[in-house]
Formats: structure tokens, C-alpha cells, sequence
């Protein structure tokens, strides 16, 4: 008897309902695998932290004329070319130096009174409702109206944001399609336009917020150029918004599905973190990571050529059973909290704190305001997105 061989296809029908079976196979029997498509696939914990830590050896790879042959020399080439995430060394030191300046500790920890202000808010509108869309009223808005309210952006104008965020992200995806494509540019073309003039009025009026900071940054002499000023504003608010609202999300579905869980989170709200870590570990948002092999190199038992491109699935790494016992289970006990839905290394992910602290303060309210809160239906639609995980709409019972 002869087992089918095996092949990680992320458009195959079921995968984006439930990639975890795949991805088990994967990691169990190939774990250093070759795609018909010829990029390398890796699943095991351990392979993906040295990828991710290692810049020497592995990096983005995202030479300004590979990016030009995908998105051609118009917005969604500026954009893309310019990302904080898009740099390898020594240019991304030198970037991630000037916006780390700006983007400071202090500041997240500063934004969560008013984080807590706005959830409150947000939430207040469900008052007398039996069931309303976690997705719509909560987990979408709060963090745009939180890196909106950080940068400055007058309240008029934050709609177009969101918008704004949903095309640009698709550019981002291992595979894009034509229509996609066009919807990035025009999304790129405009954002990149209403960032710069923004900046162009910070110049001129500085405030105390985070675009202003961010002006004003410099080191050495050094500060961001106009383009890069544009493009980094885009990719906080892009990379912070849409993934924090896919934390949200997944953390919810498995604590409503884990009821122990929620309700010890219920019983002790101390527990917040442990859930926001649970979730990030058990259902990460973003699902994988590009990397390129910048030498000839080893990886399990294959040789990788340099010039290789180089997936590595956290949503593998963070349930491979090596790592995390029982790692299918959900448990806000879990004591190694070492997940890699941030990343690593030089590119661990910048809003990492204000990520957590914004979920924590949902999850927080949630069940102190709902303790009997349920799913509303069994199935959940998630997004048609291949490097990003997320409910497209998450209904519940309020248990009113």
C-alpha cells in the first residue's frame, strides 16, 4: 500500500479552514520540503528560529529588481521596495534605528489608558443586543482607530485607512492576482499620498504624536527620506491594524471553543496575557514568512542552493510537538511562551507590545462585560489571504 506523496499547496480546497492537518504531515514526514513551484517549505520549530535568527546565512532577499519584475515601478513598487521588513543588512539597521526612535516602549504603554477608553467605547454600542460581529464592532476598529490616533490622522479621514489597508496587504501575498495587483497600486498610490502630505504639514506644525516623532527622528545626522517616511507610516499601519484584528479573531474562536479557557479567564483576568500568548502561539496571524538563502547552505538533510527561496510556516513551527507538548491543545497554563508568530531576529516584529496590549485590553473587556459570551455559529469563514489567518466575520451570543 502506497501513501500519496505529498505536496504544501496553500489553494488546495479545506486548507485555509483548517491548514493544521497539511502542515502536521509535513512537518512529520518532509520536513525540509520542495515545492513543484521550487521553493523550500519548512515546518519544524527548530528550522524555522534558525532561519528567522540567522540574517547571515537567510535574508528577505528583496532585491529592488525582483520586486520591480513583480509589481512593475509604480506606487506598489514604492511601497513595497521601502517597507521596514522589505531590508536586509546594513540598510535595515539603519531604518529600523531612525523608526525605532519614534516607535518607542513608552509610548505603547503611554496609548493604554485610551486604548481601554476606546474598547469601552466600541463595546458600549452592544449594550441591550443579544449577538453582534466581534470582527465589525470590535477587533476591525480599535486597532485602526489606535495607530490612527498615535499618528496624528484627523478623525475625518480614518476611514479611508482601513480601506486603504485591506488592498496594500494583498501585495504581500506569495501569489497575487492581476485584479489584486491593481487594487494594491491604486490602494499604494493613494496612501503613500495622503501619508506624505501629512508629513509635509508635520514638518511645518510638529505635535506630539507618533508621525511627528517620526519627522523628527535622526541619528547621526541621519533621517527618513520623504519616500521612506511614507512607506513606513503605511507598513505600521498596515502591518499593526490587520493583524492585530486576525489576534483578536483566532484568540477568540479558540477560547469560545476551549469554554475551561475562557472561563478561567472569566474567574481571573490576571490570566490576560497567558491568553493573548496562547493565541498568538495556537492560530498565528500571520502564517508564514519569505526568507532567502544568501549562501549555499544545509537545512535537515537537503542541500539549498544560494538564491532560494525559503517559506517558513510559523503556524507549523508554533504547534510542532518537539517544542510544545501537546501542542493541538489550547491552555492559558502553557508555561514556554517562545511562539514565533513576531518572527525573529533583526525583523522581530516592531509592534509586537502594542499588538499584545491591545488584545489583552479585548479580551480583557470581553469577559468582564460578556462572561457568557458564545460563538454565534459553528463555522467560521476565514480570509482568502495566504500569508495571513483570520476570521472574515466572527458573530456571538452576548449570553444576554
Amino acid at each position: 500500500m502506497t501513501t500519496r506523496p505529498i505536496t504544501f499547496d496553500p489553494l488546495a480546497p479545506g486548507f485555509t479552514a483548517d491548514p493544521y492537518p497539511l502542515l502536521r504531515r509535513l512537518r512529520e514526514e518532509e520536513p525540509v520540503h520542495l515545492s513543484p513551484r521550487g521553493y523550500w517549505v519548512l515546518t519544524r520549530y527548530d528550522d524555522v528560529a534558525a532561519v528567522l535568527g540567522n540574517s547571515r546565512l537567510f535574508g528577505v532577499g528583496l532585491t529592488r529588481e525582483r520586486i520591480k519584475a513583480r509589481y512593475g515601478s509604480g506606487a506598489a513598487f514604492d511601497y513595497v521596495s521601502r517597507r521596514l521588513s522589505s531590508y536586509d543588512p546594513p540598510d535595515h539597521a539603519r531604518l529600523r534605528s531612525l523608526v525605532t526612535r519614534a516607535f518607542t516602549m513608552r509610548r505603547v504603554e503611554a496609548m493604554r489608558p485610551r486604548i481601554q477608553v476606546i474598547a469601552d467605547e466600541l463595546l458600549r454600542r452592544s449594550d441591550g443586543m443579544r449577538e453582534m460581529d466581534v470582527i465589525a464592532e470590535l477587533a476591525h476598529p480599535l486597532p485602526s482607530l489606535v495607530i490612527c490616533e498615535m499618528l496624528g490622522v484627523p478623525v475625518a479621514d480614518r476611514p479611508l485607512f482601513s480601506a486603504w489597508t485591506h488592498a496594500v496587504q494583498h501585495l504581500l501575498a506569495p501569489a497575487i492576482s492581476a485584479e489584486r495587483l491593481a487594487a494594491g497600486e491604486e490602494a499604494a498610490g493613494e496612501f503613500l499620498g495622503y501619508v506624505g502630505a501629512l508629513a509635509r504639514e508635520r514638518r511645518r506644525n510638529p505635535g506630539d504624536d507618533l508621525l511627528s516623532a517620526l519627522v523628527a527622528a535622526e541619528e547621526s545626522g541621519d533621517r527618513l527620506s520623504e519616500e521612506e517616511l511614507a512607506a513606513t507610516v503605511v507598513f505600521l499601519f498596515s502591518a499593526g491594524h490587520s493583524t492585530t484584528r486576525d489576534l483578536v479573531g483566532n484568540g477568540l474562536v479558540a477560547l469560545l471553543r476551549h469554554r475551561a479557557q475562557w472561563q478561567r479567564l472569566v474567574d481571573d483576568p490576571a490570566r490576560v496575557q497567558d491568553a493573548v500568548e496562547e493565541s498568538l502561539r495556537y492560530d498565528a496571524s500571520v502564517t508564514m514568512f519569505s526568507r532567502r538563502a544568501l549562501q549555499d547552505t544545509r537545512l535537515g538533510n537537503q542541500s539549498i542552493a544560494a538564491g532560494a527561496q525559503i517559506f517558513v510556516s510559523i503556524s507549523a513551527a508554533n504547534r510542532d510537538p518537539a517544542r510544545f507538548p501537546d501542542p493541538d491543545g489550547f491552555d492559558l497554563s502553557r508555561p514556554d511562551k517562545s511562539h514565533l508568530s513576531f518572527g525573529g531576529g533583526i525583523h522581530y516584529c516592531l509592534g509586537a507590545s502594542l499588538a499584545r496590549a491591545e488584545a489583552g485590553i479585548i479580551f480583557r473587556t470581553l469577559a468582564a462585560r460578556h462572561p457568557r459570551l458564545e460563538l454565534a455559529q459553528e463555522v467560521v469563514e476565514w480570509r482568502d489571504a495566504l500569508a495571513f489567518r483570520g476570521p472574515v466575520a466572527l458573530p456571538v451570543s452576548l449570553g444576554i
